[in-house]
């Protein structure tokens, strides 16, 4: 089934020169090979696309400073220039309308991030490795794309790198090939994935299997979950990371199937800030182990991406409370279900916080300044538990999980939400959107209405452990 396109995008208007919304890419092709020792970068992006409605002129690629080596075009040399972080490609006459085309781009250098407001993005070059942390625009320090997250394409993926290391990206691992003293892994991610979602790790790790137990008759597999990560730091994984199986099986209940063939975690032998969300995949800093789940949330914020970001992604970055908002109500959902506090605690909380802090934020456009702002997080959680006390339960869960099994694989706004949510409510739901999405103002904490009271907003509760 073709992914529904909601909303057809334009330019991105926080980031307008970033993408070209003239042509869309649908698969890509990457072929690197990753020294660690020098972070030396060798690649080749081979780009499958269709051009617009329009005549294309010149088909133009986000690619940071990196040296070209050669651009083909439809395997035929093409001018182009590459310049302030574009890489302008001129055919020798415009394509028609509709017209399918390729792009091959070969180019070397020593990858680093790329600058932006909130510090270095892309490809991280660590003390033993490297790792990509692309949100929202570092995908060009690696690789020529269209960087844009509704220009949604499949990936391969071949990366060649000495063989005590690992590579991994999100994916289904097609084959590991060692020859002397390198090692090539292939993988495969067939669906849909914005440019900036696309994630490598490389390190000296050991493989773990997540995988849940053979299901009962009549029932649907588990998904196949792999964890890589340093092996000195099995003891803490172990318990941090032991209920994710169980948090995986209670995602699928409350939104839907999970949107991909796999889910791979990476422990990066490095402290990070925060994790870093890719598609199937997440990777989390060696701080964010200590074998008391206290980072547990985390666990729940990045696996709730996988549906809300990933699968179901922005139109553009406007709507990134779509993204947030959701992966910080899951962790509240996950508290409840295992026995921790409720999600009318945490909104609770949420709601004190945020009354102290300044009101100067407009979730439904937060401005390229605030889309990373804990207040967007914490303030789209809290519209999101609004909208199931308006709606209870029943008709809260069955929008979730039709808003992802619609939007499975495509991209979204605001108004697309709001539309869809109002199908299951029984009264209008203007004056909700707009006092959490479209207003500065804090409004009043959220209740349940009608029949509904705190105990029915509890999810059925795990067994203790």
């Amino acid at each position: 089934m073709n992914p529904r396109q909601a909303s057809p995008p334009g330019r991105d208007p926080y980031f307008p020169d970033h993408g070209d919304t003239r042509y869309r890419v649908h698969h890509y092709a990457l072929d690197l090979d990753y020294r660690p020792m020098s972070n030396r970068l060798s690649g080749s992006a081979r780009l499958s696309a269709l051009a617009g409605p329009a005549p294309l002129e010149e088909i133009t690629l986000d690619l940071a400073a990196l040296r070209i080596q050669r651009v083909l075009l439809d395997s035929r040399t093409v001018r182009y220039t590459h310049r302030a972080g574009k890489l302008r490609i001129r055919p020798a006459k415009a394509l028609a309308p509709g017209t399918a085309f390729t792009v091959e781009v070969r180019y070397t250098g020593n990858p680093m991030p790329v600058r932006s407001p909130w510090g270095g993005l892309g490809w991280e070059e660590l003390a033993d490795g490297a790792l990509v942390a692309s949100q929202p625009v570092g995908a060009p320090s690696w690789y020529p794309c269209n960087d844009r997250p509704a220009d949604k394409a499949s990936y391969r993926v071949a990366i060649t790198t000495p063989s005590p290391y690992a590579a991994i990206t999100g994916g289904r691992l097609l084959s590991r090939t060692t020859r002397a003293s390198s090692t090539t892994w292939v993988y495969e991610q067939p669906a849909p994935t914005s440019a900036y979602l696309v994630s490598v790790s490389l390190g000296r790790y050991t493989a773990v299997s997540l995988t849940g137990p053979a299901p009962a008759d009549g029932q649907s597999p588990p998904v196949t979950q792999t964890a890589h990560l340093p092996a000195r730091l099995l003891p803490e994984f172990t318990e941090d990371f032991a209920r994710q199986t169980r948090m995986m099986r209670f995602f699928e209940e409350v939104f839907g199937p999970y949107p991909f063939g796999e889910y791979t975690v990476v422990i990066a032998d490095e402290e990070l800030d925060v994790p870093v969300e890719a598609q199937a995949m997440a990777t989390f800093g060696t701080n964010h182990l200590d074998g008391a789940r206290t980072w547990e949330r985390l666990i729940a914020h990045e696996l709730a991406h996988q549906w809300f970001g990933n699968s179901v992604s922005v139109a553009d970055w406007r709507h990134i409370w779509l993204n947030e908002g959701f992966a910080k109500y899951a962790e509240w959902l996950w508290s409840e279900h295992a026995g921790g506090g409720t999600a009318v605690a945490h909104a609770t909380v949420a709601h004190q916080l945020l009354a102290t802090l300044p009101q100067d934020l407009l979730p439904a456009d937060p401005g390229k300044q605030l889309m990373f702002d804990d207040r967007l997080y914490e303030r789209g959680a809290l519209t999101v538990h609004a909208l199931r006390c308006a709606l209870g339960d029943d008709a809260f869960f069955r929008m979730l999980t039709d808003w992802t099994r619609i939007h499975r694989h495509g991209s979204v706004s605001t108004a697309d939400f709001t539309a869809h949510a109002q199908q299951y409510a029984a009264v209008p739901l203007d004056g909700l959107f707009d006092a959490w999405l479209r207003e500065p103002s804090l409004p009043p904490l959220p209740q349940p209405t009608g029949p509904h009271h705190a105990a029915n907003l509890q999810i059925n509760p795990l067994s203790p452990d």
